[in-house]
C-alpha cells in the first residue's frame, strides 16, 4: 500500500464516520455535492477530523479552495512530506 493509498483509506474511514454512511468511499473524483449532507458545517467537521487524524493543519483558504477529495489527499500528502 502506497502512502497515498493509506491516505484514501483513512479518508474513507473519516467520511463514513462524519456522515454515518458506510457506503462512502474516498476517491479522487469525489466531491461534496455527491455526499448527502455535506454542507459548509459538515465540511468544517470533515476538515477538523482530517487535521486531527493526520496531525496536520490547513489554512482557511486551503480548506475552502478544495474542489474534490483528490485535492484534499494531495494536500495531506504534501503536509506529511513537509514534516
Amino acid at each position: 500500500m502506497t502512502p497515498l493509498d493509506s491516505i484514501y483509506a483513512k479518508l474513507t474511514e473519516i467520511l463514513r464516520e462524519v456522515f454515518d454512511d458506510d457506503t462512502i468511499t474516498a476517491t479522487p473524483e469525489l466531491t461534496a455535492g455527491q455526499v448527502e449532507g455535506w454542507d459548509s458545517f459538515a465540511h468544517l467537521r470533515v476538515m477538523f477530523t482530517v487535521e486531527q487524524a493526520f496531525g496536520v493543519s490547513f489554512s482557511a483558504s486551503q480548506m475552502s479552495g478544495l474542489k474534490n477529495v483528490g485535492e484534499l489527499a494531495a494536500l495531506i500528502e504534501s503536509r506529511l512530506a513537509a514534516r
